[in-house]
């Protein structure tokens, strides 16, 4: 399957979207976008709740119209099709390694950042969780959020001080769930990894000089 027949559902400021889109431009795959406006609601639009149900972005779409929600599984379904460049790693115990870091990124990191910018952000009252249900705001946890933020750029800078990249060797896609959270954390909360983060500043720097951080 040419990737020309794909259409990845993204919007442009959604820091999910951006993983995946670093994803593709990591392994040379030119995708059609189609914008969701979700300041717009556009994401909760009839014609978009059929995509995917959740009423969040990415969304990835195949060719025969199946749809494939949640960025890790876009990341695999990717990987495993487009096998060049690979980012979820080519052997038994790089793909655990990646997954594990990867997943310790998501949650430990993206989903603290998460966590306070839903709870924090006047728009986004009664949807302080993403998905198909509403939630109210719950401003105590901001306080939470960012100190599980600082916790996640302390625990980031060790891990960094033993290995160039977050997985181990080489590039994967737990650097790019971590640089989409350090970027995130900076924008959504004013929250930036202390000077002395040496280590974490390192990477930072080479990652983000990457032309695919700009994607």
């Amino acid at each position: 399957m040419s990737p020309d027949t794909l259409k990845l559902y993204h919007s442009p400021a959604s820091p999910n979207s951006r993983r995946v889109r670093i994803f593709l431009a990591e392994k040379g795959l030119t995708v059609p976008l189609v914008v969701i406006d979700l300041g717009k609601g556009e994401q909760h639009s009839e014609a978009y709740r059929a995509i995917n149900p959740r009423r969040v972005v990415p969304t990835l779409v195949l060719e025969d119209g199946t749809a494939i929600g949640e960025v890790p599984a876009i990341m695999r379904y990717l990987d495993e099709a487009y096998p060049e460049r690979s980012l979820l790693g080519a052997t038994p115990k790089d793909k655990g390694l990646i997954a594990m870091w990867e997943r310790r990124a998501e949650l430990e990191g993206f989903a603290a950042v998460m966590e306070g910018v839903r709870n924090r952000v006047a728009g986004l009252k009664g949807r302080a969780i993403a998905g198909p249900h509403d939630y109210e705001q719950i401003p105590a946890l901001v306080e939470r959020s960012v100190l599980r933020v600082k916790n996640f750029f302390a625990d980031l800078n060790e891990r960094l001080g033993q290995v160039p990249f977050v997985a181990g060797e080489r590039y994967s896609a737990a650097d790019i769930t971590a640089l989409v959270t350090v970027d995130f954390a900076a924008k959504a909360l004013e929250l930036s990894a202390p000077a002395e983060y040496v280590a974490l500043k390192r990477w930072y720097e080479v990652i983000s000089n990457r032309p695919s951080a700009a994607a």
